[in-house]
């Protein structure tokens, strides 16, 4: 058995639903500090986060990571429990195989690989760890980033472990993400009973024709770096449960993963402005999950993960800003060159999740070629 597979197994066997680490960050710092790295735990809340790092000097190279993972769902529906990794047909099960137990291994065993033949490598390695990834992530990667600004540690290049592969690993890597902007709409009418809508209004059918053009506006039409601007409604709420009372408000929760061809305040602003113009009483919270970002194709980093994927797998990987959201979008804004690889994203958040025994020794050697492109000589 691999070290990698080994780790990811063991990982595996901790139920570290968000935000619970469930020992999972103790059992990487065991395994680190034996090669040098020097722990440093920052909880916040009740979320967990790991800042662990071995030299002093730049550059300063980053593997961000999340110990947590979604809910496994009804377990009885699960080949086997998710919680007990099993290994079938070279196949690896369990909750957070892919997402993202098996990458944080393969980030452990890479650094014990790439210090053992390199021992005197420049500049720095770093691992930056969150219990708090899936969940909210207030309290996790994004507080980190303030107390490393603050003291002035300056990431250079971070690579998250994130499952970024389609088929393959390495076929895919993410060198950004799209923004992402969450509202709250509270649409307000007057409650009353059915039979006598005069005296009532319903925000149903107020809100109806908004909702139309919301859902047929083309907000942008993207560039050649992200897709165009999409806006989903995730959820719809009002009424009282009974059939002869008009509801006296209408809640929406909706989403805008955008471009850079738009910001948050643009997006904000013409919301309101077809609120507006539907003349609808309202009101209306935002909440910022993350800015746009892209590192670009011919940053250093990028170069090197490019290369290093070829090297190891024989793979002309694609870069894609596609999908949802990351950590990185906490680390990139400090002026971090930030990619994404991780293992083949098919079977993440569903029944029996998996992951390919092989592809973990590979994703590990291409963490290593990175390292040895990027910090050494």
């Amino acid at each position: 058995m691999s070290a990698t597979l080994a780790l990811t197994k063991e990982l595996i066997a901790c139920p570290s639903i968000t935000s619970d680490d469930a020992g999972c960050q103790k059992i990487l710092v065991d395994h680190l500090e034996k090669i040098g790295f020097h722990a440093e735990y920052m909880p916040f809340g009740e979320v967990q986060n790991l800042w662990i790092r071995r030299g002093k000097s730049s550059p300063l190279f980053v593997f961000a990571g999340h110990t947590d993972v979604v809910p496994t769902g009804p377990k009885e529906k699960w080949t086997n429990d998710p919680f007990t990794p099993t290994i079938k047909d070279g196949i690896l099960y369990g909750r957070g195989a892919a997402d993202m137990k098996g990458g944080l291994a393969a980030m452990v065993t890479a650094c014990e690989q790439f210090i053992s033949i390199h021992p005197d490598y420049q500049g720095s390695i770093a691992l930056l760890i969150t219990s708090d990834e899936e969940g909210i992530a207030v309290d996790g990667t994004a507080k980190v980033i303030e107390v490393l600004q603050k003291r002035g540690e300056k990431i250079d290049f971070c690579l998250v472990g994130e499952p970024s592969s389609l088929e393959q690993v390495g076929d895919q890597i993410k060198n950004g993400r799209r923004g992402s902007l969450n509202g709250t709409l509270l649409v307000h009418g007057i409650q009353g009973h059915i039979a006598y809508p005069q005296l009532a209004d319903n925000p149903i059918h107020s809100f109806a024709e908004a909702l139309l053009e919301l859902c047929n506006t083309r907000w942008d039409e993207g560039n050649e770096d992200f897709p165009p601007t999409s806006f989903q409604i995730s959820n719809i709420r009002s009424g009282t449960g009974a059939t002869n009372v008009i509801p006296g408000d209408l809640e929406v929760l909706f989403n805008f993963r955008y471009s850079t061809e738009v910001t948050d305040s643009e997006l904000k602003y013409r919301v309101a402005d077809i609120l507006s113009r539907h003349r609808l009483k309202y009101t209306i919270n935002w909440h910022l999950s993350g800015l746009p970002f892209r590192t670009q194709e011919n940053a250093t980093l990028a170069i090197a993960v490019v290369k290093a994927i070829k090297e190891i797998t024989g793979i002309e990987t694609k870069l894609s800003t596609s999908g949802g959201t990351s950590d990185g979008r906490f680390i990139a804004p400090t002026g971090t060159q930030v990619i994404e690889l991780g293992p083949v994203n098919k079977s993440i958040h569903q029944i029996d999740e998996h992951v390919a025994i092989a592809e973990l020794d590979q994703l590990s050697q291409i963490y290593i070629r990175t390292l040895e492109l990027l910090l050494v000589s």
